[in-house]
């Protein structure tokens, strides 16, 4: 049987205090692969042992298998079930959206090009972020 469509899974880390934000891409999502995402994003970031992140999730299957290989220095809080609205990167889904309206692309290969490229500008727009992604409830450092 012939597959009718491809996805695209993009993937977004943002500090909600200062707007700098980390984008990856993925043909699916599961365990292996959420595993390779962070490590990763623990690469770019420089988490390690003296480097800590605390990244907040929600609670789908491939971030709480006991099987998810979480990188040295990589903390995970969960959310608790159905608060999508608490998800500091929730906010950024429209941005992601903004270069493919009434747009056709004609393989997979060029709507992950033009995704890419968005999310690559989207992190020299920080000021931009912080304004989507930054609760006024949010704790101080």
């Amino acid at each position: 049987m012939q597959q009718r469509c491809q996805w695209l899974y993009v993937l977004a880390f943002v500090h909600p205090a200062s707007g700098r934000n980390e984008w990856q891409f993925a043909s699916g999502i599961n365990t292996t692969m959420m595993s390779a995402v962070l490590d990763a994003f623990a690469k770019a970031v420089g988490a390690g042992p003296s480097r800590r992140i605390v990244l907040v999730l929600d609670q789908a299957g491939d971030h709480t298998s006991p099987q998810l290989q979480v990188p040295e220095g990589i903390h995970l809080v969960f959310l608790p079930p159905y608060s999508p609205e608490l998800q500091p990167a929730e906010p950024l889904w429209p941005f992601t959206d903004q270069p493919l309206v009434t747009e056709h692309f004609a393989t997979i290969d060029a709507l992950e090009d033009t995704v890419a490229a968005h999310c690559d500008r989207l992190q020299h727009q920080p000021d931009v972020i912080r304004s989507a992604t930054h609760f006024h409830w949010w704790p101080a450092a």
